[in-house]
């Protein structure tokens, strides 16, 4: 809602139902006094009024789950100038996480190297979301698991020229966090 409309609104006065106004504040997760007049600044260091955020552990299949419902995350690797952090897309295969790159590229990690992977779901109005991580080891695919997984939807890369090389990351550690206001 625009804040022209929402002062539209406001001007109405008796003429608009007010029971709305407060629908609405609680959908946006504020009080009726806060739509209609904007929060007031807090002294720095207070946290704000209202519902707090609490941090829980994932177990490793809602990681599994969580990552099953995404296709891009980011890949943290050693590389010659030094760490990295590259964005790639992904496919989660057995308990596996498969993505695709070039030879030569950045994301080319060396087979047996120590990897990160990381995906995350943020929903800052909110103050919710979720991050998990897989850490593990890299090795090369067959050709014949390449083409099963080629078929699979999701498999094509977002990047162009990116066809050639496909590198599984085996885990050996899966964590991950959730904040959810309470």
């Amino acid at each position: 809602m625009s804040l022209r409309y929402l002062q539209h609104l406001e001007e109405l006065g008796e003429d608009f139902d007010p029971a709305a106004v407060v629908r609405l504040a609680a959908v946006l997760q504020m009080t009726y006094d806060e739509l209609l007049h904007g929060r007031a600044e807090l002294p720095p260091g207070q946290p704000p009024p209202g519902p707090h955020p609490t941090l829980a552990k994932l177990t490793p299949d809602e990681c599994w789950d969580l990552l099953s419902d995404h296709g891009i995350g980011r890949l943290a690797l050693s590389s010659q100038s030094g760490p990295a952090i590259l964005p790639v897309n992904y496919l989660v295969d057995a308990h596996s996480v498969v993505y695709r790159t070039s030879p030569r590229g950045a994301a080319a990690a060396v087979e047996g190297g120590e990897v990160a992977f990381e995906v995350d779901h943020l929903d800052e109005p909110r103050s919710e979301g979720w991050s998990v991580l897989v850490v593990g080891t890299v090795e090369r695919i067959d050709d014949d698991t390449v083409a099963l997984l080629a078929a699979q939807p999701g498999a094509e890369p977002w990047a162009a020229g990116i066809r050639d090389l496909w590198l599984r990351i085996r885990p050996t550690r899966v964590t991950g966090r959730r904040i959810r206001t309470s």
